[in-house]
């Protein structure tokens, strides 16, 4: 089993499915990001994403087309190609990115080559230089079992319907439910 930590611990069992996810820069108020260390992590999770989910904060890049379709096929590729993990499930929200992968090499390598590669080709798209596009920190967790697993993609699949933008998973574009259809 890996570890590191760079605000947060990552934990990454050798063969185990993990649940990913990551931010635009800038996409929680300040004040709700410092409130984190008053609860456990995954409350912080839970109240990330239901702020997330809203889009009422910070930038929405990801509703760009143009963006979302260069982040979801920087996922397919990267499961494709290397073949540096196997995706299981994801969602390209407003301004969040869910993902259950299995990996095939550490965690770290797998979101520094998708968010570097989104990152610079997305700043291209939207004439920024020298700023930031995605949070430093991802979340991350490992899956223990299948239920887990099940668990974790209906979540995934369903982030687009609970927060309102469609009312069925296979409607939504930048989804693995929309493949499935």
């Amino acid at each position: 089993m890996s570890y590191h930590e760079r605000h947060l611990p990552h934990w990454q069992p050798e063969g185990k499915y993990l649940f990913v996810t990551w931010r635009l820069y800038g996409s929680l108020p300040k004040n709700v990001v410092v409130k984190q260390t008053e609860v456990t992590p995954g409350q912080a999770f839970c109240d990330f994403d239901r702020i997330l989910d809203q889009a009422a904060f910070g930038p929405l890049w990801l509703k760009d087309l143009r963006i979302a379709a260069l982040v979801v096929n920087a996922l397919q590729f990267g499961d494709s190609k290397p073949k540096i993990y196997e995706l299981i499930s994801y969602v390209v929200m407003a301004n969040h990115v869910h993902i259950l992968i299995l990996p095939r090499t550490e965690l770290c390598n797998i979101t520094r080559a998708i968010k570097g590669f989104t990152a610079r080709e997305a700043n291209k798209l939207l004439n920024r230089t020298g700023q930031p596009f995605w949070q430093d920190e991802s979340y991350d967790r490992w899956i223990r079992d299948q239920d887990a697993r099940n668990r974790v993609i209906r979540y995934i699949e369903r982030n687009p319907v609970k927060a309102g933008i469609v009312t069925n998973i296979e409607d939504f574009r930048w989804s693995s439910a929309w493949e499935e259809r």
